[in-house]
Order: structure tokens, then C-alpha cells, then sequence
């Protein structure tokens, strides 16, 4: 018997693809390699916590995992696609952080975009979009975000999507870079539903 304890809460049912205003955001397909690699070997998009860009074997990676992750938990993160352009612009969405585990049970929005589309409010505007489904579809009762304390870019966003600081908190290191310093976010779906009015 598997007595080890969940990752993250249980879901009501899956996440769903979604369009808002400006974006196109789905679940990844595994012929994104070529699309995300582009991106990912930018730096400043893994600036944090890297401070590099991505190989084209890290993107596929990556890619696998996220695919992984959905088919395990039935949730993850969405390609992000400007609906004008039709341009692969980043990706956010929602998944375990599992590279905090004094938090678990948990789940997490979070977000990485192209470089030349920062200060467009996209990820303000894909967080915000992850969050009515984690609150609805998914039915959670709480939400997290962990920026890097050195990263005050995203604790901005966090603030603008309302988001509350709970605490610092540190990241343990791992096999890609030394112990970190984050900033714990949260929201409930209550404080959601306050802003929702």
C-alpha cells in the first residue's frame, strides 16, 4: 500500500484550455520542442533561478515533464500563443512546486514570457486565468506563488493579481543551482471571490 503523502489537493475535474482576451492558452502537445526552444534559449527567460537559457535538449525535457505532469495530476501549465500573431509568446498556468516540499500538499501559478513581450501585462493576464480555474473548475481552496525574493518583476505581478505575501521561505538547492530565497504568495478562493465581485 502507497501510504506517501499527495503532492497537491485533489481536483474536481481537469483543467481546460482557455482564451482570454489576448491569448490562446492550451495544454502543451509534444511537437512544441521547436516553438519553446526558441524561447527557452533566451536568458533572461530562466534568469531566474539559471541565469541562462535552455539547451534544446533541457526544452524537450522540460516539455516531457510538463506532459507528464498533466497526465498525472490533471493539471499543468498552457502554452501561452498571442491571438493576433498566432506567435508563441511564453507559458503559465499551474503545477505541483514540488521544489518546496514544506509546502505540499500544494499547487502553484506561475509564468515565463518572450522577453519582448514583458511590460504587455500577459502574464497578469494568464495568472488571473489560471486562477478562476483552479477556483472553479478545479475547485481548490488555495493557490500559491513563489517568486525569488531577487525577482521583484514577479512578486509584481503576484501583487497585481492580488495575491497576498505570506512568508519567505527557502528553496532548497538542487542539481541545477544552489539554495534560493523565495517569496511565498498565496490566495484563497475566497479572496478570489472578493475580488471577483
Amino acid at each position: 500500500m502507497d501510504t506517501a503523502a499527495p503532492l497537491y489537493p485533489p481536483i474536481n475535474a481537469p483543467l481546460r484550455d482557455v482564451v482570454t482576451e489576448r491569448l490562446e492558452l492550451r495544454r502543451f502537445h509534444a511537437d512544441d520542442t521547436d516553438s519553446l526552444a526558441v524561447l527557452f534559449a533566451k536568458p533572461e527567460i530562466w534568469m531566474f533561478p539559471y541565469g541562462r537559457g535552455f539547451t534544446r535538449d533541457e526544452t524537450a525535457a522540460f516539455l516531457k515533464a510538463q506532459i507528464s505532469e498533466w497526465d498525472a495530476c490533471g493539471f499543468g501549465c498552457w502554452l501561452a500563443t498571442e491571438l493576433e500573431t498566432q506567435r508563441v509568446v511564453g507559458y503559465v498556468g499551474i503545477s505541483v512546486p514540488t521544489f518546496l516540499p514544506e509546502i505540499l500538499p500544494a499547487v502553484e501559478v506561475g509564468w515565463r514570457f518572450d522577453p519582448n513581450v514583458w511590460g504587455c501585462g500577459y502574464a497578469s493576464e494568464g495568472a488571473r486565468a489560471a486562477l478562476e480555474e483552479a477556483f472553479t473548475s478545479l475547485g481548490l481552496e488555495v493557490v500559491c506563488s513563489v517568486p525569488q525574493a531577487a525577482n521583484p518583476a514577479s512578486s509584481r505581478v503576484c501583487d497585481r493579481i492580488g495575491m497576498r505575501l505570506a512568508r519567505e521561505v527557502v528553496i532548497p538547492a538542487n542539481d541545477r543551482c544552489g539554495e534560493l530565497v523565495g517569496l511565498l504568495y498565496e490566495m484563497t478562493r475566497d479572496q478570489w471571490e472578493e475580488r471577483s465581485r
